[in-house]
């Protein structure tokens, strides 16, 4: 079992202590500051730190004048509240090209408890498509920490995918991240798993039972999603020729479409999508039932895998 740890509280203390370092860093929340950890921030540093209470429309557009005075603001809700600012988004930000750093805290269904209004199944699709933006998820608490000052120090708008869940740690402080850039986590050449934040972990979990099986899976962390690392993913089709993606998203215009886009493009290798189907999910008892009851399962991982593997050219 690997150790858990909170990637939302690593962030809020990556974001106070490279706030230290950088004094254009300022955090603007709608009233979850605690749930998010930008209290920690808050405490350092009262005088850049703005709740502007549930109003996410103002989030952004407070957010954008910051980043036209010079500042370099880290707007922080849930993913799923950021749909209320979609408008302010594209237009104040991505379209304006504005320096702001938007971070999605309880993605995909980490906030399980809360049920559909709170879920978040379609944010890294919108993002993704809108020109100028960034999208960027962590995988574990570590690679949060690493994210902090990429993200502040990238010229330009980003959105941070952060989970709710403690996640496994998979990675030590040697561990690096770049816009564009990706990590392979295991070597393999029978087929490629290419995942997102807690999905690793859970591809890593299905690779050590494929191995049983005389399976070899490559697992790559795709940590950027936009710019996606087309190198890696043209590379796994061409030695492994099957793909399997896996993202706690829906498998609509996510990770697994950018994937496939890719592949499309060069190397053609069958894409099996791990993700939540066209479907709007429901509450549950903990954040990992969810996951396997909507076809996020380290079984269900595998299955997949083992499809990928049938589909491949003869």
């Amino acid at each position: 079992m690997m150790q858990k740890t909170s990637v939302r509280k690593a962030y809020g203390e990556a974001l106070a202590d490279y706030g230290a370092i950088n004094p254009k860093v300022v955090v603007v929340v709608a009233d979850v500051s605690s749930s998010v950890f930008t209290s920690i921030f808050a405490d350092r540093f009262p005088k850049r730190f703005f709740n502007v209470g549930i109003t996410e429309q103002s989030l952004i557009d407070v957010s954008a004048g910051l980043a036209l005075g010079g500042m370099v603001p880290f707007a922080n809700t849930f993913a799923t509240l950021f749909l209320r600012a979609l408008e302010q988004i594209r237009t104040c930000v991505a379209y304006a090209k504005t320096n702001v750093k938007i971070v999605g805290g309880y993605s995909g269904l980490s906030d399980f408890k809360d049920g559909p209004s709170h879920h978040t199944e379609a944010d890294v699709a919108i993002m993704r498509s809108l020109p100028n933006m960034t999208v960027l998820e962590a995988a574990d608490a570590i690679e949060v920490r690493k994210m902090v000052p990429l993200v502040a120090e990238h010229d330009g708008p980003v959105y941070l995918r952060i989970s709710r869940a403690d996640m496994p740690i998979l990675y030590d402080d040697s561990h690096e991240v770049e816009v564009g850039g990706s990590s392979t986590i295991r070597d393999g050449d029978d087929v490629t798993f290419i995942a997102s934040g807690m999905m690793v972990s859970r591809c890593l979990e299905a690779s050590k039972i494929l191995a049983e099986k005389s399976v070899n899976a490559r697992l790559i962390n795709m940590y950027s999603i936009k710019p996606l690392d087309v190198s890696a993913v043209e590379k796994a089709a061409k030695e492994t020729g099957a793909i399997v993606t896996a993202e706690e998203h829906s498998v609509i215009g996510g990770l697994g479409g950018a994937v496939a886009e890719a592949v499309v493009n060069k190397y053609v290798a069958p894409v099996e999508r791990v993700g939540i189907a066209d479907v709007f999910t429901e509450t549950a008892l903990s954040h990992e039932e969810l996951l396997d009851h909507y076809g996020m399962g380290v079984e269900d991982i595998v299955e997949a895998a083992q499809r990928a593997i049938k589909r491949k050219k003869k």
